[in-house]
């Protein structure tokens, strides 16, 4: 099984120009095709990699949000919610998969992780602050950034069941997010994708300099990666 997979991806990369930056129809519909040679028994999430020009170490250069994806992430999201009294009602008849308070606390703390996205009540935020060492390190801190730390919970529980993803820029000032999965049509993944990539490009750091869109990258979880061309995204945002 090992072999033929090997083929398989050794066929999908043949697919593949590696010096060439393809648009994003293109790209897009390339990856589609790379899906259909290494077949999966699940469906694989499409990311994308995304190069800026920025140093993350400098707080004012920092690329972090949130955005609804038009046609959602393909993956059920659980949510966990902290919140107490009429908001905890609140949030369960939005869709809230787990509500709690420092109960809920108390079982992260024990290794309870059942959950995609966390989101919080501003007056939750002395009880959820004590979790940083557990939720920080996998990227599932509230945060009023990303509308996570918020008195509207309908709101942020249905954005985050309804296709909400979050992202920020890491050490080398890459964003990886996910758009989509291989069963998507190529035009709904491109369709989310310029939803991400334009909300990024608006975000440009004041003190950034020279290049901000330094690269793009996009694939599948079995699949080689499929350079973007950035012209045609710089060329919208001029």
């Amino acid at each position: 099984m090992a072999t033929q997979t090997g083929k398989k991806y050794k066929a999908a990369v043949a697919k593949v120009d590696r010096n060439k930056r393809y648009n994003i129809a293109e790209g897009f519909k390339l990856l589609k095709e790379t899906t259909e040679i290494v077949k999966t028994k699940y469906d694989q999430t499409v990311d994308v990699a995304i190069n800026l020009g920025i140093d993350p170490k400098h707080a004012d250069q920092m690329v972090r949000g949130a955005v609804v994806l038009p046609h959602g992430t393909g993956k059920s999201m659980r949510v966990a919610v902290f919140a107490k009294g009429e908001k905890q009602s609140e949030a369960t008849a939005a869709g809230a998969d787990i509500v709690g308070e420092a109960d809920l606390a108390k079982k992260i703390e024990e290794g309870f992780m059942d959950f995609d996205t966390v989101i919080a009540t501003p007056d939750m935020m002395g009880v959820v602050g004590r979790l940083g060492k557990v939720l920080g390190p996998r990227g599932l801190m509230p945060n009023p950034k990303t509308g996570t730390v918020t008195m509207d919970l309908a709101k942020a529980v249905k954005e985050s069941k309804g296709g909400k993803i979050e992202f920020r820029a890491e050490k080398a000032g890459i964003v990886h997010a996910p758009v989509g999965k291989s069963s998507f049509t190529a035009e709904k993944l491109a369709e989310n994708f310029n939803t991400l990539i334009d909300l990024v490009m608006k975000m440009k750091p004041a003190t950034a300099k020279g290049v901000y869109l330094k690269g793009v990258t996009v694939s599948a979880t079995m699949g080689p990666g499929i350079k973007l061309d950035t012209s045609e995204v710089t060329a919208r945002h001029k």
